[in-house]
């Protein structure tokens, strides 16, 4: 019991320590993203203004092949082009054409409207969907109106922007940490949030903060590190049958019994943890500690209090 308790000290001051020493890195988190260029596609609607020629100005739906229809021009593509791209290149045409002169032939292009107006927020969010998209959107932002992220989400959240959907962004974000991490993106109509579920392991039975521990899939847990989180055991801990309940690959769960006795003392190798796992730990009076285990894995939900630890 001694030594768990020095190992519970210890736990915390290298997940303190971990924290303080992402200091500089979520610092200039913020200074790494720059703004992405937002291009013309097809089904937006553009507003095409030519100067002094306001007989040559209209709106325009970018059809099915990326083009538009301008007059005495006829199609001009201009999907894929920035609208200050797709301004310069209507000027020239018009000039090539003979229809303007240089000095009077100048184009000033604006989206009116976006064919996927919306921005996406899926996975751990509390209310995931479709956010409108107007004005300047930030990644904070659009997280807050999507209800802000679960407990269990992961530490990072990946944006597919609609230009390059082949690329997508992953961004570390963990606004409850001890040292904040909200990093300044912009958000354009079209693109897709989504914040990954991280891992999560429980342990349950006589220790003094039952509960679930959320990992960021970056910090491995064993079994040792895990009692240390949940405070340590409690008044009278049988831990020379302590359970491990593991899910299977066919959906079944075994429960492997584990002396933190032996651990506690080095006299057993500790035991790496994985996503799902369930420790348990029987009262010194407990009956059949397996079966007890196992109906507190198979029970675990809403109930179980879930803790987003400080080495996130």
């Amino acid at each position: 019991m001694h030594k768990a308790c020095i190992v519970i000290a210890l736990i915390s001051a290298v997940f303190l320590s971990q924290a303080t020493a992402g200091l500089a890195e979520n610092a200039l988190s913020s200074s790494k993203y720059s703004v992405p260029v937002l291009k013309i596609g097809s089904g937006d609607l553009l507003q095409v203004s030519m100067f002094e020629n306001p007989e040559l100005s209209g709106s325009y739906r970018v059809d099915a092949s990326g083009s538009i229809v301008m007059p005495l021009l006829g199609k001009v593509h201009v999907a894929g082009e920035t609208t200050e791209e797709a301004g310069t290149q209507i000027s020239k045409l018009y000039i090539q054409a003979g229809i303007l002169k240089p000095g009077n032939s100048y184009a000033t292009v604006t989206t009116l409207e976006y064919a996927t107006q919306g921005i996406t927020v899926n996975g751990e969010v509390k209310e995931p969907g479709i956010y409108p998209a107007l004005g300047i959107r930030m990644l904070n932002d659009i997280i807050a109106a999507a209800g802000g992220e679960t407990p269990i989400a992961a530490s990072k959240v990946i944006i597919t922007h609609r230009n390059d959907p082949n690329h997508p962004l992953s961004v570390y974000y963990n606004p409850s940490a001890l040292d904040p991490a909200v990093p300044e993106v912009q958000i354009l109509p079209g693109d897709t949030i989504m914040v990954p579920r991280a891992g999560i392991i429980y342990v349950l039975g006589d220790v003094n903060r039952a509960g679930g521990f959320v990992l960021d899939g970056r910090q491995a847990l064993t079994i040792e590190e895990a009692m240390a989180l949940a405070g340590g055991p409690a008044k009278a801990p049988a831990l020379n049958r302590v359970q491990l309940v593991r899910s299977l690959k066919d959906g079944r769960k075994e429960a492997i019994t584990v002396s933190m006795n032996n651990i506690f003392k080095g006299k057993a190798p500790d035991v790496a943890l994985k996503d799902g796992d369930v420790v348990y730990v029987p009262t010194s009076t407990g009956k059949l500690a397996a079966e007890q285990a196992i109906t507190s894995a198979l029970g675990i939900g809403t109930q179980v209090v879930v803790y987003r630890t400080a080495y996130q």
